[in-house]
């Protein structure tokens, strides 16, 4: 199969595409509102003609609703999901109906796919709008944001196409962070390693995020900080991820090498077509490396140091040194922009932000911080290691005999949930039904927003599956409870006093109706 047939395989499924609706406005001008598009080997006509419905449906739909933001629509063959990331930027998934019984998708996970990249994106880049501004051209936006979103969805190409989160992810969720439960004894050593390593850089606007396998043990950071340096710690810094080079966190490891080349090919045909309007990822055509592009999102780009510390040659290296140069990232909360140290023992990873403004001597400055880590909190990071590795019950240490579940606290931006290799064993009637119910939660949390009364109602759904299994859904002031038995007795009295016995041992009795 041809380069182009393999594209056009991706093409049909899904399309995504960013676009700004202050561009572009005038006849001659309609290119310049393009500033990302996938599959990009689609002819620019065609590009224009998804750019052009997805501005007129905004448009249509804030006659009727000029305050809340065009989210979903849906047509006979088509979903259009929508997404504003920044005021007149928007993102669009256009996601292709088909008979394939596995393209079954939730709304709120797609969207929240759009609301993860921009954020990364955010995160190592800044604003898309500020890059307009820099450059109002749009080179400069359309290079970072080509590089970084093809990057990107590599880890939800499989083969010959693109995997979106389906009804199989319906007990995950995407833009939490998932915590690692430890006692006292251990919570009070990771607070004294947190102050020693702020004291390490000398300076109070210091931050940390510690993490445990894929699970975060402590931050100081705002809680969309957190939730970004916690997705990309996961997607590519963990011990998990440096080992394999994918994200352990992510439901698309269902891939094997073979099919690296059909995965390639897709990316390389749409990077041929569309270098003359994205430009070139690394560098200007003169070779100035001015316009070099960092790919933070790259695999097989970290690995670790002898010293402990990861080290990645994406930021390139400082002039006149042959040192890699420090990573850097925005903050969402202060817009400060930060260097970032990682340091990783055994299952410990940890991450000092240090404030770039302070840091006088540039990366000579970042290397006596780094020292000053080695020297004064190395025997700290041994003992948390050793603790936290004591108390830690494997890959199973949350899964609960008998249940399949997910609990979110949408207040605190924090999810707990079976593992995945336990809920790999559900029923796929188990998973349609529990991911249709979702829908029903989010269809219900849509409209109390749209009220506008500040208040989340409690929700309560139990329902029957094809297979005689309880899927059951609980809401209740901010934090949300699903699960599914499956060989549970058929009463609906067992199925509530499941639901009771699990609230009350494992969520305070957050749950219980009592």
């Amino acid at each position: 199969m041809g380069l182009s047939s393999a594209a056009a395989i991706a093409s049909e499924a899904i399309q995504l595409c960013i676009f700004d609706l202050r561009r572009g406005q005038h006849e001659g001008q309609e290119l310049d509102k393009i500033l990302f598009f996938f599959p990009a080997g689609l002819p620019f006509s065609k590009q224009l003609s998804v750019i052009g419905l997805s501005e007129g449906l905004i448009t249509f739909t804030r006659i009727f609703s000029p305050e809340a933001a065009c989210e979903v629509i849906e047509a006979e063959r088509h979903r259009h999901v929508f997404y504003e990331s920044e005021p007149d930027v928007w993102m669009v998934m256009v996601v292709e109906k088909s008979n394939d019984s596995e393209a079954i998708w939730r709304d709120d996970a797609l969207r929240k796919v759009l609301k993860e990249v921009h954020s990364l994106f955010v995160m190592f880049h800044g604003s898309i709008r500020a890059l307009l501004e820099k450059e109002p051209g749009g080179e400069l936006a359309r290079r970072h944001l080509y590089s970084f979103i093809m990057d990107y969805l590599r880890d939800f190409l499989v083969g010959k196409k693109l995997l979106l989160p389906s009804f199989r992810d319906c007990l995950k969720e995407r833009g939490t962070v998932q915590m690692l439960t430890i006692g006292r004894e251990a919570a009070i050593e990771v607070q004294s390693l947190v102050r020693m390593l702020e004291s390490c850089a000398g300076n109070s606007s210091c931050y940390s995020l510690i993490l445990f396998q894929d699970l975060l043990v402590s931050t100081t950071l705002s809680p969309d900080d957190t939730i970004n340096l916690f997705t990309y710690a996961v997607l590519r810094l963990t011990p998990h991820a440096l080992s394999s080079g994918v994200s352990s966190w992510s439901y698309l490891r269902k891939g094997n090498t073979g099919s690296n080349f059909a995965t390639e090919s897709i990316l390389a045909h749409s990077r041929s077509v569309s270098d003359s309007f994205y430009g070139s990822s690394d560098t200007s055509p003169d070779g100035d490396t001015h316009h070099h592009v960092v790919r933070p999102l790259q695999h097989d780009k970290w690995s670790k140091g002898k010293d402990g510390y990861l080290v990645t040659d994406i930021w390139g290296a400082e002039v006149g040194n042959w040192a890699y140069a420090t990573p850097t990232v925005w903050l969402q909360q202060t817009q400060e922009k930060m260097y970032l140290c990682a340091y990783q023992h055994r299952n410990l990873t940890l991450i000092l932000l240090v404030p770039v403004s302070i840091i006088l001597n540039g990366e000579q400055g970042v290397s006596v911080v780094k020292q000053q880590v080695l020297e004064n909190a190395s025997l700290k990071i041994l003992k948390v290691e050793e603790k936290l590795s004591k108390g830690w019950g494997g890959e199973n240490a949350y899964h609960v005999s008998g249940y399949r579940y997910l609990l979110v606290d949408g207040d605190r931006n924090v999810s707990r949930a079976s593992p995945a290799g336990k809920v790999a064993t559900l029923n796929k009637d188990s998973l349609l039904s529990m991911s249709k119910v979702r829908e029903e939660v989010d269809l219900e949390k849509n409209r109390a927003k749209r009220d506008g009364s500040g208040c989340e109602r409690d929700l309560e759904f139990c329902i029957r599956a094809k297979n005689n299994a309880w899927v059951i859904a609980r809401v209740t002031r901010g934090k949300e409870l699903y699960m599914v038995l499956e060989k549970a007795n058929e009463t609906l009295l067992y199925a509530s006093d499941a639901v009771e016995k699990f609230s009350n041992r494992y969520c305070n009795g957050a749950f219980s109706l009592d």
